[in-house]
């Protein structure tokens, strides 16, 4: 008897359909075809077990199996459950009246439990393309699947509550999840405040404008000068996600596995803080499973590099081309993948290889050659699409139980969502520009037009500082920022003067300042 089941192979971001077709004839063999790696091949010895141990026995026959489209490689242990179900409608164990309506996904534990697969979300989505009438994965992956609307999705725990599903249908329903409800309830629920923070008003400010204008952002400042912790507060004043920026973002962390049982939509920007020693692979993506990295995990949300020197060289300048493209396209031997990566860099480093290069309150033991190969670490290339650098300083213990809490996360939001409107409005005739960061020169030469005194300004500076050539259009991006935050239609001298200083680390005479 000849049955087909539904599921799907997801590639990169995308699901693709495939159709399971199980034959039963006499004999004892088992045929499998379709590109199935080992992972699904051994999938025969996990439901054997599992239809032993849920009281049902696996037919002793002749059993052919393809997986089509057949070019397509089959990976993962996904294909349990729709494999267990054909195999068990060709024996005359399900009625098949409703498997054409269904997609199946799910792992099979040797008790006959569901495990929770990666993707799910993708594979709701192709569902509902496809124009199936329902979806079943493991209860683990429900709410992830049950955000996509006009879609059945129900969870289940084990393989006989799918096999009474078929049988008897109506004891079980879909799950339904009030999705825009969710998501705005958690919008504003952050576990890191800037009310936390005392003192530090100029870093502060300096992260509001790369907040405001989606500008990346480096700070050099001592030990236990707060960079780590500031950082970390980013994302309770970046705009809140939108509908759709959330389901990309879900998307994402649904391939790699990262959304948690008790997670429908992400409602908040991701924040990622890979450890220095992460590899190239683990940072964009691949592997023999083609997985998402870091930079996409990170998507419309921050990125965050503690250290920044202490990063393998190779690792960083693989992060020169997303920076730039905001995507990652991941080309092997056997599969070509696109991830999109949109994200704010954010990193911290020490000045100096001891740490307190500029401290007033340590001596630093390093010479002008020992600061400037630390530096050196850093590309210029890479250094060229960091739009603000920021120094820090400690602030004393003295000063520190005197200050009063710090201006709240949310008002500095406010001003924030407020700038990001105006560059909304006046990005709105260029598709995929978003922020002032985005912008390409052509745009600076309409959107950043500068007066004469500001001008003047912005070329004694170069001359004065040593400013190198790069951090000319990197300073009009940040005062176009600036002068939104301040509601001013025109860039002013007060804007070009305060983005100027965000151009530290460009200033010829860095490494020997203070020495």
């Amino acid at each position: 008897m000849l049955v087909k089941t539904h599921c799907a192979a997801v590639m990169g971001l995308e699901a693709v359909a495939v159709t399971i077709e199980v034959n039963i004839a006499r004999g004892t063999m088992l045929h499998m075809s379709g590109l199935a790696d080992t992972a699904v091949r051994e999938s025969i010895d996990r439901i054997r077990a599992a239809l032993s141990n849920i009281g049902y026995k696996y037919p002793l026959a002749d059993i052919t199996i393809n997986m089509a489209p057949a070019d397509i490689r089959k990976e993962g242990s996904g294909y349990d459950l729709p494999l267990a179900i054909a195999i068990m409608a060709a024996n005359g164990k399900i009625t098949c009246d409703g498997l054409e309506d269904y997609m199946l996904v799910g792992e099979l534990g040797l008790d006959g439990r569901l495990l929770p697969i990666r993707g799910a979300l993708p594979v709701a989505i192709k569902a509902r393309a496809e124009k199936y009438k329902g979806l079943i994965v493991p209860s683990q992956n429900v709410r992830e699947a049950a955000v996509v609307n006009n879609l059945e999705v129900y969870g289940m725990d084990s393989l006989y509550d799918v096999i009474k599903f078929f049988n008897d249908g109506p004891l079980f329903g879909p799950t339904i999840i009030d999705t825009r409800k969710e998501f705005y309830d958690q919008q504003a629920q952050f576990e890191f405040d800037f009310a936390d923070v005392r003192g530090q008003e100029s870093v502060k400010r300096a992260l509001e404008v790369a907040a405001a204008g989606g500008h990346n952002l480096i700070m050099i400042g001592p030990p236990g000068s707060g960079k780590s912790m500031m950082a970390k507060r980013l994302p309770s004043i970046l705009p809140p996600l939108s509908l759709s920026e959330s389901l990309e973002t879900t998307q994402i962390h649904s391939v790699a596995g990262k959304l948690s049982r008790d997670t429908s939509l992400i409602s908040q920007r991701p924040f990622r803080s890979p450890h220095h020693t992460v590899s190239q692979v683990a940072l964009v993506g691949g592997g023999n499973n083609p997985q998402p990295g870091e930079i996409s995990l990170a998507h419309n949300g921050v990125l965050f590099l503690d250290e920044l020197p202490e990063f393998n060289r190779s690792v960083l300048e693989v992060l020169r081309q997303p920076l730039e493209d905001r995507t990652i396209t991941i080309s092997r031997a056997k599969y070509n993948v696109q991830y999109p990566c949109s994200f704010m860099f954010i990193a911290s480093m020490n000045p100096c290889p001891c740490g307190y290069y500029g401290d007033p309150t340590h001596h630093c033991v390093c010479t002008p050659g020992q600061i400037q190969r630390y530096m050196n670490k850093i590309s210029g290339p890479l250094l060229d699409r960091i739009d603000i650098h920021c120094e820090i300083q400690a602030v004393p213990f003295s000063e520190l139980s005197k200050m009063q809490p710090g201006e709240p996360s949310s008002s500095i939001r406010e001003r924030v969502i407020a700038a990001r409107k105006i560059q909304e409005e006046r990005f709105k005739p260029f598709k995929g520009i978003h922020c002032n960061a985005m912008m390409s020169e052509k745009m600076l030469h309409d959107f950043a037009v500068l007066d004469e005194q500001s001008l003047d300004l912005l070329r004694m500076a170069m001359e004065r500082l040593k400013l190198s050539a790069r951090a000319y259009s990197r300073i009009l991006k940040v005062a176009r920022t600036i002068a939104d935050l301040a509601g001013s239609e025109n860039i002013q001298p007060m804007h070009i003067a305060e983005a100027i200083g965000y151009r530290n680390l460009d200033r010829g005479d860095w490494a020997e300042r203070g020495a």
